[in-house]
């Protein structure tokens, strides 16, 4: 019987790709280099793998993506990374992440804008994407049990859902040392947009879940903490109140405000004094002044 051909192409002692561990290997030392034909072929590999295939799993995943979210991330939980997607522009900025990526066996991929805008499904990825292990949930019930401090503010949404509004309410949390928010779809504080604006400021929130908002608002009560709301058309000047130590500070969507269960249940309700030329602030700001303010007065 005739051997079988061998098959065009088959070659035992092929270079690994950059793209694989072992090429990752290769790679580490200067990964931004001028791309070889190796290089260009590591490129259009990569192509099929970067919208990451999904599995049970995904749910527990998300995208982070922009140089300072990445970047903190890196820094703080770097075992939770999965997948790293990178331009060869920020390859350099990152060769300490690629090649810790290298050392745990996990892949690391230089692609050009146009596979890094598919994989962030988002035009403003800064050339850096990361897949990473969701930080868990805490439940606010869990959270009131294991926390025992005198003094806590924390930030509960009723309704608020812009990813940049969400960013930009986590960066200031996180500036201010507020740790937790209260939210019925804390999954949201995690999209990539959202920690995209927080700058890092992410990884410092603990996302707190609630399937009831008013039933989560009174069990914060019942732990010691007093509820303040906003009003645009009255209550009591920030400026002109002490605030409780302990302390919920509720914010609702900006055409409707909170509900009015949240509403009723409020110890105080607070004005943000200001010319009156405009009806309102965006709630990202609001938040930034009134969390400011219990920091002055209590935390600096």
């Amino acid at each position: 019987m005739a051997d079988k051909p061998k098959r065009a192409g088959r070659n035992p002692q092929r270079q690994a790709k950059p793209g694989s561990i072992d090429g990752q290997q290769n790679a580490l030392n200067k990964p931004w280099l001028k791309k070889t034909s190796q290089n260009k072929a590591a490129t259009h590999s990569n192509k099929a793998h970067s919208k990451p295939a999904r599995s049970p799993e995904l749910a527990a995943e998300n995208k982070v993506y922009g140089d300072n979210a990445c970047r903190v991330l890196f820094s703080q939980r770097p075992q939770a990374i999965i997948r790293l997607y990178i331009s060869q522009q920020m390859a350099p900025k990152f060769a300490d992440v690629m090649k810790y990526l290298a050392s745990e066996k996990k892949a690391y991929h230089i692609v050009d804008d146009t596979e890094l805008e598919k994989v962030a499904a988002s035009q403003h990825h800064g050339g850096i994407v990361l897949l990473v292990k969701r930080k868990p949930f805490i439940s606010i019930a869990n959270y009131l049990s294991n926390n025992n401090a005198r003094r806590d503010c924390l930030l509960a949404l009723d309704g608020v859902g812009n990813p940049h509004n969400l960013g930009a309410i986590a960066r200031t949390c996180a500036h201010f040392g507020v740790t937790g928010i209260i939210m019925r779809e804390p999954q949201l504080l995690q999209s990539g947009a959202a920690l995209r604006t927080a700058e890092g400021g992410g990884e410092f929130i603990a996302p707190l879940s609630c399937d009831d908002m008013p039933l989560a608002l009174k069990l914060c009560k019942d732990a010691g903490y007093s509820l303040v709301t906003t009003s645009s058309h009255g209550g009591q000047s920030l400026y002109k109140t002490a605030l409780p130590q302990k302390v919920v500070i509720v914010f609702g969507e900006e055409m409707f405000g909170v509900s009015k269960a949240v509403a009723n249940s409020a110890d105080m309700a607070l004005q943000i004094p200001g010319s009156g030329k405009v009806e309102s602030l965006n709630v990202s700001v609001a938040a930034s002044l009134m969390v400011g303010e219990w920091y002055r007065q209590h935390g600096g």
